[in-house]
């Protein structure tokens, strides 16, 4: 399942429709058939359909990607934990850009890092690819 962030609001500088960048990524499009749903919000449950259509699977586990760690990853992991989903983010399948905060600049690494840190254990486990990759559950499956 891909979730893709459309700005609606007419003042929005990026992620607007019809500008560059608001396209999907080929290097990881949605295959043929798969669900896409698009959302205007950091969190992804937000005036989507998101929660029902995954209820309707009968999921219980959720696998986290995206941009930014300091926004839409952390606000949809937060969301989905209290909807009660056990949350796993791939914290090298995540960034953030530099933020400033008056006169403190913090490096996007930085921002990543302590949004990851503060996720991991509360809302989500925070894994590495490789290690998200090697599990046993994965493993049996492929």
């Amino acid at each position: 399942m891909h979730i893709f962030h459309v700005q609606t609001d007419p003042g929005a500088s990026f992620l607007k429709p019809g500008t560059p960048g608001i396209e999907i990524h080929d290097l990881v499009a949605p295959l043929p058939g798969e669900t896409t749903i698009q959302k205007s919000q950091p969190n992804s449950f937000l005036g989507t359909p998101l929660l029902e259509h995954l209820r309707s699977l009968d999921v219980s586990e959720l696998v986290i990607t995206g941009m930014m760690s300091s926004m839409c990853v952390d606000s949809t992991t937060r969301a989905a934990a209290e909807n009660g989903f056990s949350n796993v983010v791939i914290q090298d399948a995540c960034a953030a850009p530099d933020l400033t905060l008056g006169d403190i600049a913090v490096p996007g690494e930085t921002v990543h890092a302590a949004f990851m840190a503060a996720m991991n254990g509360s809302f989500a486990e925070v894994v590495g690819v490789e290690d998200f990759l090697t599990r046993e559950v994965l493993t049996t499956h492929k």
